[in-house]
């Protein structure tokens, strides 16, 4: 079964497409190519006077060898083996004309040329034959002498081999290279995927039960709030109690969305931007083929949106907002721009550390994207582009 497989399997496509070749190898090759392009050139139009007619077709000649043979390592790549040796057939059939019309150089050039590839690139069921034919053409017509001939056959077909032979290596190696570097890059990721499972326990041990111990004792502060009589002083701190408590309750779902995050179970962007924008007077719009991005892209696009929401919140109340999430090819695109709103006067109005949009600046330029925030037609509008 083995040796069946042999003869007739096909050169890897690492061996036939060349992609293994170092750049010496690679200017070795079109040397060669440009060489024997020159050959078979000279040897056309050497020796005779030829006339314009004449010149063109030895130029057409040549030429059409050269793309019949591009054509022939085109088909072998894909491993179309009828259209290979319909094509070595074709160049052996010219060869033969060639010759006939005193071209030596060319029909040599020619039937050697398709012995070693034959050889290099099909399997050995077709490659054997067909370049047995194009030595025994070749043999046919030189005269150096049974001996010279028969050395320089045997030459042609040992170099052939060889050529297979080191091509069939080089493709091995890349190979085995290619699933090394996979194999190091998931040994990379699960080491990832490990460090942010244990940072998520951290953090869950942590700052989750805090969050969960504060909303607790907001709650029971509230309870013993309203126990008391009404009045201005009671009403303002309860008011601040209730808000300290949803605060504590929205910080806990973002820490679960971040852990999620970390744990690789992260919600589609465009269901978080529902549902962050809720309670607001504000519209989602999503283009462009929509796709699962990567945790830091994903990440990134949550955190911006927030603090987006978060200023309008703060610096435009009531305003209408546009969130518009778009996917483009190699990266993905957020806008939130509002319709612009006064500047409460409230105490609260000033809170913040207005270190938000540079924090997520920074985010998004570490990424290698970009954020923009600045004055629109309108209101105030945030850009985001970040690679995904």
């Amino acid at each position: 079964m083995t040796t069946r497989t042999t003869w007739t399997s096909w050169p890897s496509w690492e061996a036939l497409s060349g992609t293994v070749r170092t750049r010496p190898r690679k200017l070795i090759t079109w040397s060669v190519r440009v060489g024997l392009l020159t050959a078979m050139l000279w040897g056309t139009f050497s020796g005779g006077q030829f006339g314009p007619w004449e010149i063109v077709l030895g130029l057409v000649g040549v030429l059409g060898c050269a793309f019949a043979a591009r054509a022939f390592f085109r088909t072998s790549l894909e491993h179309r083996l009828w259209p290979s040796l319909g094509l070595l057939a074709l160049l052996m059939l010219v060869a033969f004309g060639a010759q006939q019309a005193g071209a030596d150089v060319p029909a040599v050039i020619l039937w050697c040329g398709c012995a070693i590839t034959a050889l290099e690139r099909l399997p050995l069921t077709a490659g054997l034959p067909a370049t047995a034919v194009a030595l025994g053409a070749y043999a046919v017509v030189n005269t150096d002498g049974w001996l010279s001939t028969a050395m320089s056959t045997a030459g042609l077909s040992l170099a052939g081999y060889v050529l297979r032979l080191d091509a069939e290596a080089r493709g091995n190696a890349q190979r085995l290279l290619v699933q090394e570097r996979a194999a190091r890059k998931a040994e990379a990721e699960t080491a990832a995927l490990d460090e942010r499972a244990r940072i998520a326990r951290e953090i869950h041990d942590v700052l989750a039960h805090s969050l969960s111990a504060q909303m607790v004792h907001l709650e029971a502060a509230r309870l013993l709030i309203e126990r008391e009589p009404a009045g201005e002083f009671r009403d303002q701190v309860l008011e601040r109690v209730v808000a300290a408590r949803a605060m504590a309750r929205e910080g806990l779902a973002e820490t679960r969305q971040a852990l999620s995050a970390l744990r690789g179970e992260v919600s589609p962007v465009e269901e978080f931007l529902q549902q962050l924008v809720a309670t607001d007077p504000a519209r989602v719009s999503v283009e462009g083929e929509q796709r699962t991005l990567t945790a830091e892209a994903s990440q990134t696009v949550r955190r911006v949106a927030q603090e987006a929401l978060t200023n309008v919140r703060k610096h435009a109340p009531g305003a209408r907002v546009l969130v518009r999430l778009e996917y483009l090819p190699d990266e993905v695109a957020l806008e939130v721009s509002d319709s612009g709103g006064r500047r409460p006067g409230g105490e609260l109005s000033g809170s913040g550390s207005g270190y938000g949009l540079l924090g997520m600046r920074e985010r998004a330029e570490l990424m290698g994207g970009t954020l923009e925030a600045g004055s629109g037609e309108e209101g105030f509008v945030v850009s985001l582009r970040v690679p995904a």
